[in-house]
């Protein structure tokens, strides 16, 4: 590289790397050299990086800068590339559970997994007197079973609902079908009538991402030209399983263009708005999905996770975010963008609901057991019960947080301790940086790759700004770029093996920072901000590159108000013991929840109640 180069790194055998707590491994803390740009500026830096030789010299400076050269490019990687973060079947004993059938039916397995449930709940929501509560699942089915209201009345308060969230420019759907969602409630109310639902589901509203394929909607991927370049013929996988059960699809939530950034903000679309703070992110790609739940829209929403994008919204919304082990669901119409380190995944309103949620849709199409074990439910009224956990924790990365988030996911750990005496070990996590920037490359090759044949055919201006700013990083990967980063998915696969011989998950905040303020000049050009950017990715990488089952969990609020989660990440398969221990989070952290978002919606009110600080 020359001019541009700086020295690689040379890295040492990874059985030689020392994962105690008082390992010498060097901790990166990401230096992001990239100043924020929006507006006018977006649209020059598209501009440079778009022109012959220019944008080749700006690129390799950035990257040089950014240590993409040093850490993965020209770096000298011991170990075999590793290309995809698929796991075969391991026997991990997991302790209070329940073994499905083979072969149930989706609704089958949602009733399953109610039974698993503890009887009754604290309100999920804010503490005992700030009379906040968001409705779950178990709510919508219990007024509709008792005729307390019907799918067909929440679904009309829904539609004015929607109506509201649009005049107060929330932009939480691309696309919402008031007559297909009453023709869905309406089904189930009759339903309901007649003594049959299909199950605990039925009726419920279920917000759909636009990067998951669901009738009568195209599946935009947030872009303006997607829809009519690829026509979607049937649901996605995880979207039929969910219609089986009697679901209303609500329609297409708003998202990052072609899951290109973490701010939610989508210039073709809008900017989604977080209902916490109306005046803030609510976080990307699945930041609808993520502001429908936060918003009581709905109590489960679909969302996609190629790098913490569905639990990083989560977290900045203060709901709950879940990306199961690679390959546990289908990515059957599922849009093509990462191959290698996106799914689906589940925004809901508790640990309880996304349990619900994930026993509809998991993928038990699989022919042998030798590429995914038999699915285990948790029995969450045994949850005190399990004792001997070990949570992991890299306290140099725990604490490469703000200062409220550090203290708040520190105390969930205390209080862990306190009632479960569970205990957190010390580790080392190596590599975190290096990690990060492998994955940018993986993703970013792997997104260019998938939509070449959309990309080469089309006129730029299609294409939101700072979306052509991220294709130009993306296109300027080369075959070399890849395949280190894919030897370092390697290094990191077998770090994490390592840690889970001598613990049950590692703990992390889930962010390093809250939600940040939403800046008008980014509304219509969409802005790079990859300093905030690298923040709010800190912790999420390892789940969608390495395929690892995470789960976010709200412990809290900053001084501001803003929600903080704690995130677990567990051993591949391992999804029920890491719903036990999410349930346990919340749980321990229920006083800890303050008034309710800004911007929230009483479904179950027989008048629909909105609460919002915004000014008229």
């Amino acid at each position: 590289m020359g001019l541009f180069s700086s020295p690689a790194k040379v890295y040492k055998p990874a059985a030689e790397v020392d994962l105690g707590p008082g390992s010498d491994e060097h901790y990166i803390s990401p230096n992001v050299r990239a100043p924020r740009v929006a507006g006018l500026l977006v649209k020059l830096l598209a501009w440079v990086l778009e022109t012959p030789v220019l944008g080749w010299i700006v690129l390799t400076v950035l990257k040089r800068d950014n240590l993409v050269y040093k850490l993965v490019s020209d770096a000298e990687i011991p170990e075999p590339p590793l290309f995809t973060a698929t796991h075969t079947w391991r026997d991990i004993p997991e302790k209070n559970v329940r073994r499905t059938k083979p072969g149930s039916s989706p609704a089958e397995r949602v009733q399953e997994a109610v039974s698993c449930l503890p009887a009754r709940l604290p309100a999920p929501g804010g503490g005992p007197a700030s009379g906040f509560r968001r409705w779950t699942v178990r709510d919508f089915h219990r007024a509709y079973s008792s005729g307390q209201t019907t799918p067909a009345m929440v679904a009309r308060r829904f539609l004015t609902a929607v109506k509201e969230c649009s005049d107060l420019k929330m932009a939480v759907f691309i696309s919402c079908d008031a007559a297909d969602v009453m023709r869905q409630a309406e089904d189930s109310t009759r339903r309901y009538q007649q003594g049959a639902p299909l199950s605990a589901m039925d009726g419920v509203l279920v917000a759909v991402k636009d990067e998951l394929d669901c009738l009568p909607y195209p599946t935009t991927g947030g872009t303006r030209w997607l829809g009519a370049a690829r026509r979607g013929a049937a649901d996605a996988a995880c979207v039929a399983q969910l219609r089986a059960c009697g679901a209303v699809l609500a329609g297409k939530a708003n998202m990052h263009e072609l899951g290109a950034g973490t701010s939610g903000i989508n210039p073709h679309h809008g900017a989604t708005r977080n209902p916490c703070d109306p005046a803030r992110v609510s976080g990307g790609s699945s930041g609808g999905s993520a502001a429908a739940v936060c918003a009581g829209l709905c109590p489960v929403a679909l969302g996609a996770d190629g790098g913490g994008s569905v639990r990083m919204p989560a977290a900045l919304c203060g709901v709950v975010g879940f990306k199961p082990t690679a390959g546990r669901l289908s990515n059957a119409g599922l849009l093509p963008l990462n191959w290698t380190v996106g799914m689906p995944g589940i925004l809901a309103a508790t640990v309880e609901d996304a349990l619900i949620a994930y026993a509809a849709i998991v993928d038990q199409s699989k022919p042998s057991p030798l590429q995914q074990p038999e699915l285990n439910l948790p029995l969450l009224t045994c949850t005190r019960s399990i004792s001997n956990i070990k949570l992991a924790k890299y306290a140099k990365w725990f604490d490469d947080s703000s200062e409220d988030i550090r203290n708040l996911c520190g105390k969930a750990l205390q209080m862990l301790k306190a009632q479960y005496g569970w205990e957190t070990v010390e580790v080392t996590v190596p590599e975190i940086e290096e990690m990060r920037l492998a994955h940018y490359v993986t993703m970013g090759s792997e997104c260019t790759a998938s939509l070449a044949k959309y990309l080469d055919n089309m006129s730029r201006s299609e294409i939101g700004w700072d979306v052509r700013i991220g294709l130009s990083a993306y296109r300027s990967f080369s075959s070399r770029d890849y395949l280190n980063a894919q030897r370092l998915r390697c290094r990191q696969m077998y770090f994490h093996e390592r840690i889970f011989e001598a613990a049950d998950a590692i703990v992390t905040p889930m962010t390093g920072v809250t939600a940040y303020p939403l800046q008008d000049d980014a509304l219509s050009t969409g802005e790079l901000d990859y300093i905030n950017g690298a923040a709010l990715v800190r912790y999420s990488i390892a789940g969608n590159f390495l395929g690892l089952p995470a789960i976010t969990v709200p412990v809290g609020h900053d001084g501001g108000g803003l929600p903080v989660g704690l995130q677990l990440v567990g051993r591949p398969w391992s999804e029920a013991t890491l719903l036990h221990l999410a349930h346990a989070v919340q749980e321990a952290c229920w006083e800890h929840r303050r008034e309710p978002p800004k911007v929230h919606f009483d479904l179950l009110a027989p008048r629909q109640r909105l609460t919002t600080g915004l000014a008229p």
